[in-house]
């Protein structure tokens, strides 16, 4: 018999094997200060492009203001214990009708946190009869949601419509024999590419198969749409989405999520979700202050006009420099460049400390080997002068990622870290 810990100490994965070059600098990074366009990394400010905080809600002066407030009336503990037994409020039950009004939903009820009420829904949606069909690009939340299913499941090819109606096909002989149903799973905005899930055209196959439609619009929600209410409005199909999902940690810049339905489909969730069932209430303080950000983005609309200011300012002139920003649709701006891990890293170290630009770096297995993504989150704090910082930093990074000069970096780069 082995240790069940030898293959820990054997292989720590495709990331982990990099930790001692990449950790606190690369990966697990400390940006420090107030959450704005500009931070502090290491001691030198940065014009910072990940943070999910897309109206700029994080740092609000009212935002700010209600949190204090909320966080002196009923402190970090009230309300106490599950939903179900002694946590629930008339301020949940305000939140989630305006939830509801919001997306143009019956009703909504609210999770404690996206990735973990993400998991519950799935896994609460589906019997071991039924077939999931989602995208093979979806979140990790919704492949760890469908890796609790019992039944069969099927990945179509991303944003592939053919091959989601092939799949569909299988899915419906497949489910005639179960006695199940089927169940489709897509994303309003995949983050790391920014492309809008095509929902539309996967609406539209409803007329030929008998499906229900999940949506996963935590980039969506906010952002898109004309009222912000998400990829659905946008694209004119939020009343033929089944199960709508959003977090509050992106357009929210807050912790939290929820779920919008038919009421009868809510009520049967809000029984059966055992992350919510058998977990403490979302605190009243985060409640609290997710019906002041709500009211902002319905009052507001300045702070998505700011925010799509910044978008077509960066996405345009990244454009127009010749950079590859792949078929984005979103505010989410991937940057995508040729090149190894360790030319990656000299890259991004010198985007860093040499031009006071920080942003996401995504690698292999993320994406295909020899492949860079750098992933930017513009945002309403973001200011003109920030990107055209950004973009003359980019001419230089590219000029030396083509020349060599990372290339020769690397080995000495990777050399330093690890002592």
């Amino acid at each position: 018999m082995k240790d069940l810990f030898e293959k820990i100490y054997k292989d720590k994965g495709p990331l982990g094997k990099w930790a001692a070059q990449a950790e606190g600098y690369f990966v697990f990074p400390k940006l420090e200060g107030e959450i704005s366009n500009r931070m502090k990394f290491q001691g030198k400010e940065v014009i910072t492009w990940s943070i999910n905080d897309y109206l700029g809600l994080a740092n609000h002066p009212e935002v700010r203001k209600v949190d204090a407030e909320a966080a002196a009336q009923y402190g970090s503990a009230y309300p106490m214990g599950a939903r179900m037994m002694s946590g629930h409020t008339e301020l949940h039950e305000q939140l989630q009708n305006e939830l509801a009004e919001f997306v143009n939903k019956e009703a909504a009820y609210l999770l404690n946190f996206g990735y973990q009420g993400m998991v519950s829904t799935v896994d609460a949606l589906v019997s071991k009869d039924d077939i999931i069909v989602y995208d093979v690009d979806a979140h990790a939340c919704i492949i760890d949601g469908v890796r609790l299913h019992h039944g069969k499941r099927f990945t179509y090819k991303h944003n592939d419509i053919e091959s989601l109606e092939k799949n569909l096909e299988r899915a419906t002989k497949m489910a005639e024999t179960t006695g199940g149903g089927i169940l489709v799973i897509s994303e309003g905005v995949f983050g790391m590419r920014g492309e809008q899930g095509r929902l539309k055209e996967i609406v539209a196959l409803k007329q030929k198969f008998n499906f229900r439609l999940f949506v996963d619009d935590a980039h969506g929600f906010g952002t898109l749409g004309k009222t912000g209410a998400g990829a659905g409005q946008e694209q004119g199909v939020q009343d033929d989405i089944d199960v709508y999902f959003a977090t509050f940690a992106k357009s929210l810049a807050s912790t939290g999520a929820f779920i919008a339905a038919d009421q009868e489909i809510i009520d049967y969730l809000k029984y059966n979700l055992r992350s919510q069932m058998f977990a403490k209430s979302l605190q009243m303080q985060l409640v609290v202050g997710a019906l002041k950000r709500l009211d902002m983005l319905r009052t507001m609309p300045e702070l998505k006009q700011n925010l799509w200011k910044i978008v077509d300012a960066l996405q345009s002139g990244l454009k127009n420099r010749g950079f590859d920003i792949g078929t984005t649709q979103s505010c989410v701006t991937p940057v995508y460049l040729k090149g190894s891990i360790p030319e990656a890293m000299a890259l991004v170290r010198d985007l860093r400390e040499n031009h006071g630009i920080f942003c996401s770096i995504v690698v292999y297995p993320v994406i295909p080997r020899g492949l860079i993504l750098l992933r930017m989150i513009p945002t309403a704090t973001h200011t003109l002068q920030d990107v055209e910082e950004t973009l003359d930093a980019f001419d230089a990074i590219r000029e030396r990622l083509d020349n060599g000069t990372y290339k020769r970096m690397s080995a000495a780069l990777i050399a330093a870290m690890g002592e």
